[in-house]
């Protein structure tokens, strides 16, 4: 259907804790965005008003866009927040090798201080391992061992089975998680005791699932590999109904397209997927796709995106045009089994609670957050707690009756008086002062955490382009950046919907991985063997990819399958991912592999600290059934003079920086064209997201429309 001359092609969501946003686009790759408050309620309300202010830019009527669209991409947090606030399916049963019950409680070191800022991580009396997802009167041991290399120890005990099976479904659990500890090398164990188990289901007439950890995540880590499993069933797979909810909302709206979902490794897969797990990040990851994509358009090598949102500060790292992917990640304390592109968050959202310490007698901030309920300045919301926006909008950042285009007023007055009595007069502060040094507080915390990031990495700042986007983080980046050399800073105009414009950027693909553990020695005596133990896990991998798209009703023959390899030089601690030159390898292949792997590891690290002469271990195969789609171009425009037409300026508005008032001159965000430069004090104004220019500063807008910004 060809809407005002347009014929559209997609639609992109990304559903966060505060806003909605939507970005669709026309078979030209042209798109448009528009945003809405979340509906956590219903999130399909949320979309179609995002969708809604979307088609508005091009004076489409949603009602009939929605119905000949192409395909639509979801992305957000149903997951994750199902697992952090602890509302998912507590009926899981466990059964997992005799002796290792306690797994699950355990956990890994690591889970406990994960996510800490440093001092945390400094302070034992910070660190606190999860609450387990499963109780430990639901988990069974069974004898039984297979060693790291796949040969039987031990064989299975099947009474031990049975007895297991029968105890678990007396405590009416409605599915049985099977994790034996080195069925990633031989999964006969596993796969017998999923057969006595259904066996045994059937007889008692029960309606019970039996999912074995082979199936789920073939990896190396007992820990990971059990949490995955869990994970799985606590939060993916309670969240599948609700996202067949959002795709039926759409159907009854006439659309036919396909619906999908953002993964965590930046792909889109069916929600019938048999790893859901897979999308529990999907929310965030969108931003780091969008930035990838950009960056590659721009030609720039290394680049850091900075998403800042209502409830996080999301950071991710593009080094020489080589975007991670870490194979174990922690969510909600948990150490997960899951291909993640790489991606560190903090708790510094602008929606983050400042709270005045009695016992430290100092003020903090967060971790929690208003989400979308905004602050004290939102009258309907009932927020009594002070927000990080509830001080920017008292500090003369934000306009009180512009926040979301006027859908939300917010009261002024009320902020002022929130923040004086909890946050000003307990220190004995002025009022704006104390509002001034809270955001500071804020920004010094994610300029630091910036900067251990990329010196993590043996970089400094001025080696990193930084990307801002976010609904918060364009009002937040003139403070974060404060001191830092960046080569420069980027601001998008489509900044606010930064994520869903992610989500429309990821092709059609599912992603599959297996470990492999074995050594390349630098004679070259395994290279026949490895040869041929990478080829037969690969043709693994292809078969269960191409079931995915047979499911989906795709011939897996049009499927481009690309192969790759984790490796690392021996006695490292952490392995890079390289393609793999083919599928069906030979011993000769395996030179090409590791000079692939040598030249990206010197691109990341440097020439230094390459160590080829230790020899390589080979540590997992993945395999990726891509089917390319159409993403969004980055058009470029005529450039116009530098000073902005009359038509873009709002006015004046008093700003406070450094202790001090400053006339601000305002701007509307999407007036300003190709060209255009604004001199601080200055804020540039959208219905969705605000720019901060704090004296001394500048913007200029180029012939993409993104904002490059300036600070003296």
């Amino acid at each position: 259907m060809k809407e005002g001359g347009r014929i559209l092609k997609s639609v992109a969501i990304d559903t966060g804790g505060t806003m909605t946003d939507a970005v669709i686009m026309d078979t030209e790759g042209e798109f448009t965005v528009g945003k809405a408050v979340t509906t956590p309620r219903d999130e399909s309300q949320g979309i179609l008003n995002a969708i809604r202010s979307a088609c508005g830019y091009w004076d489409l009527d949603s009602e009939e866009a929605i119905k000949d669209i192409g395909i639509s991409i979801y992305s957000g947090t149903i997951m994750v927040n199902r697992l952090l606030q602890r509302e998912g399916n507590e009926n899981i049963g466990v059964i997992t090798t005799a002796g290792f019950e306690d797994l699950h409680q355990l956990g890994r070191g690591m889970q406990c201080w994960a996510g800490l800022p440093y001092a945390g991580r400094l302070h034992a009396r910070e660190h606190k391992h999860p609450e387990p997802l499963v109780p430990r009167e639901k988990i069974r041991g069974v004898r039984e061992r297979v060693n790291f290399i796949g040969e039987e120890l031990i064989p299975l005990y099947e009474d031990d089975v049975r007895e297991a099976v029968e105890e678990l479904l007396d405590l009416g659990v409605n599915v049985i998680c099977v994790c034996l500890l080195s069925s990633y090398r031989d999964p006969t164990h596993e796969r017998r005791v999923r057969e006595i188990a259904e066996d045994i289901i059937k007889e008692k007439g029960k309606d019970v699932r039996v999912v074995i950890s082979y199936d789920v995540a073939p990896i190396r880590g007992e820990t990971p590999r059990l949490n995955t499993m869990i994970v799985e069933q606590y939060a993916a797979e309670p969240s599948r109904e609700q996202l067949r909810r959002v795709q039926q909302s759409f159907r009854e709206k006439g659309a036919k397209a396909p619906f999908r979902v953002l993964t965590c490794y930046g792909s889109t897969v069916s929600p019938e997927h048999e790893r859901l797990v897979t999308t529990l990040m999907s929310g965030p990851i969108g931003g780091a796709v969008g930035g990838a994509y950009l960056a590659n358009k721009l030609g720039i090598a290394n680049v850091i995106g900075v998403d800042g949102g209502g409830t996080t500060l999301d950071v991710s790292l593009i080094s020489e045009r080589y975007v991670p992917t870490r194979w174990e990640s922690i969510v909600g304390g948990f150490l997960l089994n899951i291909p993640m592109i790489g991606l560190r968050s903090m708790a510094a959202g602008t929606g983050a609670y400042l709270r005045y310490n009695k016992i430290t007698k100092r003020l903090e901030y967060g971790p929690d957050s208003a989400g979308y309920l905004v602050g004290v300045c939102n009258e309907k919301a009932n927020v009594q707690t002070v927000t990080a926006t509830d001080c920017a909008l008292i500090l003369g950042y934000l306009n009180p009756d512009y926040f979301l285009g006027g859908d939300i007023p917010l009261n002024k007055d009320r902020a002022f008086k929130a923040v004086k009595e909890q946050l000003a007069d307990p220190v004995g502060k002025d009022t704006y002062k104390t509002a001034k040094g809270m955001l500071d507080l804020i920004q010094l915390d994610e300029a630091s955490f910036l900067t251990g990031i990329v010196e993590g990495m043996g970089y400094r700042p001025e080696n990193y382009v930084l990307l801002c986007y976010g609904g918060g983080g364009p009002l937040q980046v003139a403070g974060f950046t404060k001191g830092m050399n960046f080569q420069d800073i980027l601001v998008p105009s489509w900044a606010a919907a930064f994520s869903a414009f992610g989500c429309a950027c990821g092709d059609y693909a599912y992603r599959y991985e297996k470990s492999l553990d074995l050594i390349l020695p630098p004679d070259g005596s395994f290279d026949a063997i490895v040869a041929m133990s990478s080829t037969a896990g690969y043709m693994e991998l292809k078969g269960r990819i191409c079931k995915e798209f047979e499911r989906d009703g795709m011939n897996p023959e049009e499927v481009e399958f690309r192969p790759s390899t984790r490796l690392q030089y021996m006695g490292m601690l952490d392995d890079l991912e390289v393609d793999s030159p083919s599928d069906t390898l030979e011993a000769k292949d395996m030179k090409e592999i590791t000079s692939r792997y040598d030249k990206r590891f010197e691109e990341i690290f440097k020439r230094g600290t390459k160590s080829p002469e230790l020899g390589y271990a080979i540590t997992k195969l993945i395999g990726v059934g891509v089917m390319p789609v159409v993403k969004p171009e980055i058009p470029s425009f005529d450039l116009c003079g530098e000073k902005p037409d009359e038509g873009a300026a709002k006015g004046k508005r008093d700003i406070y920086w450094e202790g001090k008032w400053h006339e601000a001159s305002l701007w509307e965000w999407d007036l300003l064209k190709p060209g255009n430069r604004v001199k601080g004090p200055a804020v540039i104004e959208s219905p969705v997201t605000t720019l901060l220019l704090p004296p001394n500063s500048e913007t200029y807008l180029d012939q993409y429309r993104l904002f490059h910004l300036k600070i003296k």
